[in-house]
């Protein structure tokens, strides 16, 4: 490595390459004073939230804020609430009548606990079952839920919807979980009516994604809570529901794509409440998301998004109108709602994402707590700038982040590294909020293009389904369209262009590679490099999912084949840097691995990281930091820009051994 760089202590600017700058945004940094938050919920005045921290080895922590009290950790170290169903959880808790329900990350059998307690007991017994989606029936002192039996090793996970008794002592007893709903292939978002006669819940089958096609389902229950009749109310082969919910007075209310656009309705009418070209969903990818509540029995508390952007508003069930609601945030989700309050987790431009609450009879918004104890300047961040480039005759949204380090500059002429962000899913988006793995990069002199290429969400259902058929193909034009765009328009090196994704979106990266010559190298986190292993191989609720994006398996194996990475390697000809945890059950090391390999054979330079005990995704403070210090040193030795700091002396295989 070359000799440290360190800014003038004057304030002139130090001139150093792009990609060399000091930044005080460290991978530290990123872990050690920032947790991820989600789950919002209200009860009884009291907000709660889980928190993942990094620095506890990427435990999920159940918090709860009494506006009296402060803060505190319901359960003590090392508990962790997190379910494993659909492998991506979500809704894995819920408070009411004085107790907390959740699922326990180490074995997935539901407890409880007093909210003034200490030791949680279990409802449910061991087992292979997963829950999600907790609902309390209080009249009939049970829990409704989400289950997932994977007890049959010789045939795929069963998903139900059952009813897990709460007065029953005995785990052994088969008759304390009633099965309510069963025989689709996949169930959430169970909700009963207030008078508890009625039982409202979402289905989807085989081939279809939830953002594909959903069946609102309503069942009449008899005293006992037993479903009598069940059937389909809303729904249709090419409709997505999203997140169905009861107000104060009984009425159903849900949203849908019919009309392109994820509107919001009420059951019985064909109209949306608010006709308008955004999207008042997102993909359901984890149990338990929401985008709206019920603040009064007068008014919906909702968030939206409108051109990649996201917004609040009050909506008047009455008359139709709408109030559009002032915050400095461009990212919203997990809506809840009570008595006059909605909570929520939002993020902005320059705000780390935060617990806030609104109050609606003092129309005003608090902030309860942070994702982040640090304090940066705001000339270090760079903002996100919305782009739209064209590709052929379609139009592709983008986020685009210059450079930004108010002690640097680069020397006169030269242009920095791109790096162009291909977010996972696919069916999913990246947003405009604050995030500090995008600032690491810009404030050490690269330019960043985010791109919400062809499939993403919250353009409208013609953009999210332009993917089908063409996963590998108009994603992979998107992304390299969008580099070319910003090398036109002098924004970006030519020679320097790089590209970097997780998951299907590591699969974006290795098709880029494999198949244009857009990029000079490339980093692939979990990412996919063989479809047909990816079809063979994943957990239930993806094993269909790319009958749409690339056709039906095994009949279009061809097709499979013809747009893996890994049967091209021959045409992939620069360097490639791979993240991969061991215990990844959506994208099976063998992935990685054989990639590698093939790149090893071929003398091109390549690098492997592994993480032991981590799965889809990274949550533990040593591996994040590892991914990003290794991805950084892997692009510094491959294009020869110094570094202020030593990297952690990653093997690249190729070029020459460790640093």
């Amino acid at each position: 490595m070359s000799d440290a760089i360190t800014p003038k202590t004057s304030n002139e600017r130090s001139t150093a390459p792009f990609g060399s700058w000091t930044s005080e945004i460290s991978a530290d940094l990123l872990t050690s004073g920032n947790v991820r938050l989600s789950e919002a919920r209200l009860y009884d005045g009291r907000a709660y939230w889980l928190e993942s921290r990094p620095t506890e080895k990427g435990r999920s922590v159940l918090v709860e804020y009494d506006p009296k009290q402060g803060k505190r950790d319901l359960l003590p170290a090392p508990l962790s609430v997190r379910s494993k169903a659909h492998e991506y959880g979500g809704g894995c808790y819920i408070v009411g009548d004085g107790w907390v329900y959740f699922v326990l990350a180490a074995d997935q059998r539901i407890y409880r606990m007093p909210l003034d307690g200490t030791v949680p007991e279990p409802l449910t017994p061991e087992g292979s079952y997963h829950y999600a989606d907790l609902v309390l029936d209080n009249t009939r002192q049970r829990l409704i839920c989400v289950q997932e039996d994977e007890s049959q090793s010789d045939h795929e996970a069963i998903a139900r919807l059952v009813a897990i008794d709460l007065n029953n002592n005995d785990l052994n007893n088969k008759e304390a979980i009633e099965i309510l709903a069963e025989g689709a292939d996949f169930y959430s978002n169970p909700a009963l009516n207030p008078a508890g006669n009625r039982l409202s819940f979402l289905q989807w089958h085989h081939p279809n994604m939830p953002w594909d096609a959903t069946e609102l389902m309503l069942a009449e229950l008899d005293s006992n809570g037993k479903p009598t009749r069940t059937g389909k109310i809303a729904g249709a082969a090419n409709e997505s529901i999203f997140q169905p919910q009861w107000s104060a007075s009984g009425e159903l209310y849900y949203v849908s794509d019919r009309n392109n656009w994820w509107n919001l309705y009420r059951h019985g009418s064909e109209q949306p409440l608010w006709d308008k070209a955004a999207e008042f969903a997102t993909p359901q990818w984890v149990f338990g998301m929401s985008t709206y509540g019920f603040i009064s029995p007068e008014q919906i508390f909702c968030t939206f998004s409108e051109n990649g952007c996201w917004k609040l508003a009050l909506l008047d069930l009455e008359d139709g109108s709408h109030r559009f609601l002032e915050h400095t945030g461009c990212d919203f989700e997990s809506i809840r709602c009570d008595d006059g309050k909605a909570v929520f987790i939002a993020s902005g431009p320059t705000d780390f994402p935060c617990v806030a609450q609104y109050d609606a009879k003092q129309d005003q918004f608090t902030t309860i707590a942070s994702s982040s104890t640090i304090n940066l300047a705001g000339s270090l961040l760079s903002r996100a700038q919305a782009v739209e480039f064209c590709v052929g005759e379609r139009t592709v949204h983008a986020f685009y982040y210059p450079p930004c380090n108010p002690v640097f500059t680069a020397p006169a002429g030269e242009r920095p590294p791109l790096i162009v962000f291909s977010h996972g899913g696919p069916t999913g988006a990246t947003s405009a909020g604050l995030n500090l793995k995008v600032q690491y990069w810009t404030s050490r002199g690269f330019a960043i293009l985010d791109v919400n290429y062809s499939g993403s969400t919250g353009y409208g259902r013609a953009y999210r389904d332009r993917l089908q058929d063409n996963w590998g193909i108009l994603d992979v034009e998107d992304v390299c369209a969008g580099a070319n765009h910003l090398v036109d328009g002098g924004l970006a090196d030519p020679e320097r262009l790089l590209i970097k994704g997780g998951s299907a979106g590591g699969y974006t990266v290795l098709a880029a590679l494999a198949f244009h010559d857009t990029f000079s190298a490339g980093a692939s986190h979990y990412g996919i490099g063989d479809l047909t292993t990816l079809a063979r191989d994943t957990h239930k609720f993806e094993s269909r999912y790319l009958d749409k994006l690339v056709g039906p398996w095994p009949a279009a194996e061809a097709i499979y084949r013809q747009r893996s990475p890994i049967e091209h390697i021959e045409q992939l000809n620069c360097p490639v840097i791979f993240f991969q945890g061991l215990e990844d059950k959506v994208v099976p090391p063998n992935q990685a691995q054989a990639m590698v390999d093939a790149l090893k054979e071929r003398g091109l330079p390549v690098a492997y990281i592994t993480f032991a005990d981590e799965g889809h995704g990274f949550r533990s403070a040593s591996s994040i930091k590892m991914a990003l210090e290794g991805e950084l040193e892997f692009y510094s030795r491959v294009f020869g820009f110094p570094l202020p700091q030593s990297g952690p002396g990653i093997d690249i295989v190729n070029l020459g051994g460790k640093a």
